[in-house]
């Protein structure tokens, strides 16, 4: 189905999921530089919310995240969480509204779900809420029926579910047993909570995956009627996350593996009815996303691909980004930092870019590339892209007529490696980046 050119992805690229991207930021954007951002929004806001903790810590997890084995340090990161939320509430403009509000981690029931009905009235009293779209990521390992009335009580429509894999013994390979009878009580207890949009995240590329592990997981899924899937490929840097060094990097499956199973999962959900969003997002044809992907609407931000247009999204929590048009800033990751920070009423700001017109029309660039397949670029912006472009070009995985880049369905794996052509920083940067497929 596509053709396989390994020394065009030989080079690991970001996953663009902001421009600049975070191995870009600095700390010379401070708590000024975002309270000024946060002051000038107009319009649509979104807001995440990050929770730090999971019961269980996955081997493979590249996100910013402890255990939840402390009631002491859950109610401190809480209580700071909570004096955020006014703080930066404050700073907004009357006239803006929240229209999405996401809960990610970490696993946001990793807390209390009376602590999570909590979080959401702290918003309720301080953010301007306009009926907004709310969409929550759970860990199945935590889920008790008593969630399935949080997602209702808060109004939340849209979830995502960590399942990776259905295989047993690449659960215990990568540190995440969840047998099939959790999977299905989840999605059942979501159901049953009002999800209309539940998403499963699966990987492949995990150690000692075989194409008959990766279909089964494809088909369990497809049977349980999810109607978004994220099947990402593992990323292994154990360089900069320690914990992937009890994963047997040994029995990992080569870079023509790795492209036969992502090319197995594109064509299976394909054939099954499902959208591609991108390379490796799907969606059922009459899910919001997929609707927004056909409309032209569809989208890239720290969520991934979004039908949500929104100039401004707020981030709220240790680690957390928030991405307005002229700036990027991150909160302090370490949650010690970031509670102390908070209980003295100073805003959590560790990092940032600031995005300057040149960034902006890159970004545009590369996000157009990614969620439609095609951006228009100016000649002398391609001129500067085009020594790394060529490779792409001359294969066939890439045109570029009348200031239209754009890339064919053959092209589609070697889409991210194609809008680093247009990434400045990518040239000279010492930070890696994980496999392009």
């Amino acid at each position: 189905m596509w053709p396989y050119h390994p020394d065009l992805l030989a080079t690991p690229v970001p996953r663009y999921t902001s421009f600049p991207t975070a191995a870009e930021f600095t700390p010379d954007v401070g708590p000024d530089r975002f309270a000024e951002a946060v002051a000038t929004a107009t319009g649509d806001v979104s807001l995440y919310l990050h929770i730090p903790y999971c019961e269980h810590i996955c081997w493979y997890c590249g996100c910013n995240t402890g255990a939840a084995n402390k009631a002491q340090r859950l109610t401190s990161y809480l209580t700071a969480l909570h004096r955020e939320i006014a703080l930066v509430a404050g700073l907004l403009p009357a006239s803006t509204r929240v229209r999405r509000i996401a809960f990610g981690g970490g696993s946001p029931n990793a807390i209390a779900p009376t602590d999570f009905i909590h979080l959401m009235e702290a918003l309720v009293i301080h953010f301007p809420l306009d009926d907004p779209t709310i969409s929550i990521e759970l860990d199945p390992r935590a889920m008790s029926p008593t969630w399935g009335d949080v997602v209702a009580g808060v109004g939340a429509t849209q979830a995502s579910l960590g399942v990776q894999t259905f295989a047993p013994h690449l659960q215990a390979a990568i540190g995440r047993i969840q047998p099939v009878e959790t999977i299905e009580a989840s999605v059942e207890t979501l159901r049953r909570g009002g999800i209309r949009s539940l998403n499963f995240d699966l990987m492949y590329g995990l150690p000692g995956q075989t194409q008959e592990d990766l279909a089964d997981t494809l088909d369990r899924t497809v049977r349980f009627g999810a109607d978004r899937i994220a099947l990402f490929g593992y990323a292994h840097v154990p360089h900069l996350i320690p914990r992937q060094r009890r994963i047997d990097d040994s029995a990992l499956p080569g870079q023509a593996e790795r492209f036969r199973m992502a090319a197995l999962g594109h064509r299976t959900l394909v054939e099954a009815g499902y959208v591609p969003i991108g390379f490796d997002h799907f969606a059922l044809p009459d899910d919001p996303i997929a609707q927004a992907a056909r409309a032209g609407r569809l989208r890239r931000n720290f969520q991934g691909f979004t039908d949500d247009g929104a100039q401004a999204l707020i981030g709220l929590g240790a680690s957390a980004i928030s991405s307005f048009p002229s700036l990027l800033a991150q909160n302090e990751k370490n949650s010690g930092r970031y509670r102390m920070l908070l209980s003295h009423d100073i805003l959590p700001i560790a990092l940032g870019k600031a995005r300057d017109v040149e960034d902006r029309r890159r970004g545009a660039v590369i996000s157009e590339l990614l969620c439609h397949g095609r951006a228009r670029a100016d000649k002398p912006l391609v001129d500067e892209a085009w020594e790394r472009l060529a490779p792409y070009v001359e294969a066939g995985l890439c045109t570029f007529d009348h200031g239209a880049v754009a890339i064919p369905p053959e092209g589609l794996p070697y889409a991210r490696s194609i809008a680093a052509a247009f990434d400045p920083y990518r040239q000279h940067s010492p930070r890696r980046f994980s496999s392009a497929v």
